[in-house]
Order: C-alpha cells, then structure tokens, then sequence
C-alpha cells in the first residue's frame, strides 16, 4: 500500500486543500490520502475553531472521497502532536509500503525545524504543494496548486467562493458570530 499524508490546522478548510487532495490522488502513485488535522500546530499558540470542529468539516467535506480518509489522531492527543509520531502511527496502523508527507510551500522554510527532521526525512517522501509568493528550494515533487488564498485571510474574512460548499455557511458564521 502507498499513501500520501496532508497534515494541516485546516483553519478553515478551503478550496486550495480540496484541490491540494484532488491533485495528490491524480497525480501521486497512491492508495489512499491521509488528511491529519492538527490539535495545535507546533509553530502556533492557539487555533481559531476548536479542533472537533475542523475535524467535523473535514469528514463533511471527504465524505464520499472513497480514497480519502480522514484521521484522528492528532486530535485525540489533546496536545501539539508532531509529524514524526503521525507518522510512526499511520506506519503501524496501515503498514504502507511508501508514504508520502504533502506540505504547503509556505511551511517548507520551517521543515528543517520540524521535530526529529532527519529520522522523518528517512521515513517519508516530501511533497510540496505550491502557493503564490513562496519559492520551493531544493528537489521535490510538486502539486501545483493554483488557489491564491490562505486560512489566515478566510479567519479575518470569509470569501463564499473559496470555501467548500458543503461547510461554507458554518465556516462563515463560525468566524464571525
């Protein structure tokens, strides 16, 4: 089995993350996406929806993706979980042959800062899916993503059209109740 992991706060979720996932099962040689939302981001102090939330919009948002699955596991630890123990449970509950870890191009000047970076890099295969304004140093696979908006922007203002219908009412009345 091969899979392709896609970590994130999805903070909200946003259409750039439903063709981020469209793009990984198209072009990655893959059984399944893993979509892990994080409990809390190890490079942040707090999230805007709490994590249960984000969870539920993403199960709603995948539901009938038969080769998404949608994981837990960060959520469940109730604290910041990083890459390396995803990872460590996803081998040991899947058992894949290759695994591939999608990050966005905004994240890849962080990488080498990420917790045990060098045990993670042996264990998966980077992929960075691009965004605007940010350059991809060094040799990835790439997803070339072309939604110009970000997470931040939706929490400071919701835009209907880059958002998933299935979630885009609760998303904006989530961020400005």
């Amino acid at each position: 089995m091969r899979i392709a992991i896609f970590g994130g706060s999805f903070d909200p979720p946003h259409k750039g993350h439903l063709q981020i996932a469209k793009i990984a099962l198209e072009q990655l040689d893959i059984d399944y996406l893993i979509i892990v939302p994080t409990y809390l981001n190890p490079f942040k102090h707090h999230f805007a929806a709490p994590p249960t939330l984000r969870l539920r919009w993403l199960k709603k948002i995948f539901l009938y993706q038969k080769r998404v699955k949608i994981c837990d596991f960060e959520i469940r630890q109730g604290r910041v979980t990083y890459a390396i123990e995803t990872v460590t449970y996803i081998k040991k509950r899947f058992a894949p042959k290759k695994i591939y870890y999608i990050i966005g191009s905004d994240n890849l000047e962080k990488l080498h800062l990420w917790k045990s970076y060098k045990k993670l890099k042996k264990e998966v295969e980077f992929v960075v899916a691009t965004r605007k304004g940010f350059k991809i140093k060094g040799d990835f696979k790439k997803l070339l993503v072309d939604i110009p908006i970000s997470s931040t922007q939706l929490r400071q203002k919701p835009i209907k059209r880059f958002l998933p219908p299935i979630v885009a009412n609760e998303i904006i009345r989530f961020y400005h109740s």
